[in-house]
């Protein structure tokens, strides 16, 4: 078939950790995570069409962030994944691809994880590769930890250094308002940190989780937390301000920093009430980025 007149749309919605734990770390250096992994239903797009060669294209708001730190070439995420897939299948197929980079960047909600995972499947379809999912996954571990967890899009346990995962729920699609001040951080050096404060592996919950709403959020609260947070907000300082701003607002049912941050986020019952948060940080902060939605349950 001809695809030289085809136009092929994946979406790259944030990851959320709602609970992230460490609790070992492998001869390689590697940690060994414990996580609830969830995904809005919003975030980054990748759009990918026939063309003889492989090039990328970049817009959003966040183009000019991945630029600055030289990811418009083949150090980034998208264009390893194209070429790490053109190059598994034995193919010399090229892409017009296309990011819209909606998301911020190094901002612990898989921004960079998700585009690379949507662009493997975008490519599968539009090259006509029929690869399963397994054999995606096992190419997505080699470009990180998070990628082959987000070729799901909907909740998973995770374990291992990312690729152990078994398909979860949520009692409901809740409400999340996501925000970040604006400040990047580094992975390694937010463990670096997490080590420099005395290392302790956390337990491993058992890879269930309460089916009533109510009983979740008690579950997540007393439960679970992010072993990173403490580590990311000695770095961070700015996290805190945020932290405290989404706990302040009515109907907030928790409040966590997502992966190794800054990126914060609020569970909420509805959507509708995550917008009303929404108006009331951008109006007291015009120059964080928020974004409200909905989780996939």
């Amino acid at each position: 078939m001809d695809i030289t007149n085809q136009i092929i749309t994946r979406s790259a919605p944030a990851k959320l950790n709602l609970y992230l734990h460490i609790v070992g770390q492998r001869a390689d250096g590697y940690h060994l995570l414990d996580s609830l992994f969830a995904f809005t239903q919003n975030g980054d797009e990748i759009t990918v069409r026939g063309a003889p060669e492989l090039s990328l294209e970049v817009t959003g708001p966040f183009a000019g962030s991945l630029a600055a730190v030289g990811g418009l070439n083949a150090d980034n995420l998208v264009m390893k994944a194209a070429l790490l897939l053109r190059s598994h299948a034995g193919i010399k197929n090229g892409a017009a691809i296309s990011l819209s980079k909606n998301l911020p960047i190094a901002s612990g909600i898989g921004g960079g994880s998700a585009d690379a995972a949507a662009t493997l499947l975008a490519l599968n379809d539009l090259w006509q590769l029929d690869l399963s999912l397994e054999t995606l996954s096992a190419l997505a571990l080699r470009l990180g930890a998070d990628v082959p967890a987000c070729l799901h899009d909907r909740p998973l346990h995770v374990s291992g250094i990312g690729e152990q995962i078994k398909a979860s729920s949520l009692p409901k699609d809740y409400g999340i308002l996501l925000v970040n001040s604006g400040e990047a951080l580094s992975t390694p050096a937010v463990f670096q940190a997490f080590h420099a404060d005395g290392y302790k592996p956390s337990v491993r919950l058992p890879c269930r989780q309460p089916k009533e709403s109510a009983d979740f959020i008690k579950w997540l609260l007393e439960k679970t937390s992010n072993d990173l947070q403490a580590p990311a907000v000695s770095l961070c300082p700015a996290i805190a301000p945020v932290m405290r701003d989404l706990s302040a607002i009515n109907g907030a049912m928790m409040v966590r920093m997502s992966g190794s941050g800054a990126t914060c986020f609020a569970l909420f019952q509805t959507v509708s009430e995550a917008k009303q948060a929404q108006i009331r940080i951008e109006a007291d902060h015009p120059k964080w980025w928020v974004m409200a939605d909905q989780l996939v349950p």
